[in-house]
């Protein structure tokens, strides 16, 4: 969800106290099973696979995790 919000992988990295070359690892695994070699491609595809919710979908879903 961080990817699709546009997160970039240093964001991500301080979001999650992870490393940078945590973040990136992942991204290139989340990539290769998605088919995918970008992070653009990565968003469209997850959307199309059901993986990741709209944000105005979230906002009026109660259990989509809206605050």
């Amino acid at each position: 969800a961080l990817i699709a919000a546009g997160y970039t992988n240093r964001g991500i990295a301080e979001t999650l106290v992870l490393s940078t070359g945590t973040v990136k690892w992942y991204a290139s695994q989340i990539y290769q099973k998605l088919g995918v070699r970008s992070r653009t491609q990565a968003v469209v595809r997850a959307r199309e696979l059901g993986l990741l919710q709209d944000l105005a979908e979230r906002q009026t879903d109660p259990h989509g995790g809206a605050e």
